[in-house]
């Protein structure tokens, strides 16, 4: 190409027609893709609005942490279970006194719309057993690796029965009454099947429980009206295998055992979520397919 042909091609390229219809072009392909980005996005929009239209599954489903944990506990099982379409509520209870964190749980409960499904873990078990018969919308009772007393008993006198338990062989009474696990004890015996450094995670928020509870005295279970369901933990070093069993027995529950420590709804979340979905499926919800 010769000097004079390149000015003549630059001349063309940058002359006001070509300027003018280069910008033509770009305003109708910038259209076109806002045209298109907004579709993209009232489609989204719309299908948001669909999803938040369907209503959810019942039974509604509370969840109930125990001692030693908060219900971030509960993370594994709440994304499996919202997934699946119910509505999930997993509150925090002070542990302070039985009559403190059933007042708890009351409160919760009346916020729900409809029937509802409870789930307790460890002393959690114990709140919701304290109900008795007076919570009308509360439809079942799922026990994970829980405490389910009978009328007169208390949780002190049942663990004065025999050896501390590993995982409470050690605790620490601060000077509020309230009883904390050793992080090595937390690590080795309560939660000994989870990954160390998500363990000492969940050490550095873990829940203490007030002397007062011992104490503490069941009045009549609400095992006694309710269907129940419970997860016997078979490594549990916190509560005795065979005193989950017993407590399934006694209650007359619907019994899977899966092979975890004291905290299922951590190391096994889908196990302890099938459980409560076989339960919430037998009082009224319609079954989850797989």
């Amino acid at each position: 190409m010769t000097a004079a042909d390149l000015a003549s091609e630059l001349n063309l390229r940058f002359s006001p027609a070509f300027r003018t219809e280069y910008r033509s072009s770009m305003t109708i392909v910038i259209a076109f893709g806002t045209v298109c980005s907004d579709d993209d996005r009232h489609r989204k929009h719309w299908a948001s609005r669909r999803e938040r239209a369907m209503p959810p599954k019942e039974p509604n489903i509370v969840l109930v942490h125990g001692a030693g944990v908060d219900g971030s506990c509960w993370s594994g099982v709440i994304e499996r279970l919202q997934a699946d379409g119910f509505q999930v509520r997993a509150p925090q209870f002070p542990m302070s006194s039985l009559a403190d964190d059933v007042a708890r749980l009351r409160q919760v409960l009346e916020f729900q719309d409809g029937p509802t499904l409870v789930v307790g873990h460890s002393y959690g078990g114990q709140i919701m057993t304290a109900l008795g018969a007076e919570a009308p919308n509360v439809v079942g009772l799922v026990y994970v690796a829980a405490f389910g007393l009978d009328e007169g008993e208390s949780l002190g006198a049942l663990l004065s029965q025999g050896p501390a338990a590993p995982a409470l062989a050690h605790l620490i009474t601060d000077a509020r009454g309230f009883n904390w696990i050793p992080e090595d004890d937390f690590v080795n015996h309560f939660a000994a099947d989870v990954d160390p450094t998500k363990t000492r995670v969940l050490y550095a928020v873990q829940q203490p429980l007030s002397t007062s509870v011992l104490g503490d005295v069941m009045g009549a279970p609400a095992w006694k009206s309710l269907p129940s369901w419970y997860l016997v933990a078979q490594n549990d070093e916190t509560l005795a295998p065979d005193a989950e069993r017993q407590f399934a027995a006694r209650m007359g529950a619907t019994t899977v055992e899966i092979p975890s420590s004291h905290v299922p709804m951590i190391s096994h979340p889908n196990e302890v979520a099938d459980l409560i979905e076989k339960a919430a499926n037998a009082v009224g919800a319609p079954a989850v397919t797989r």
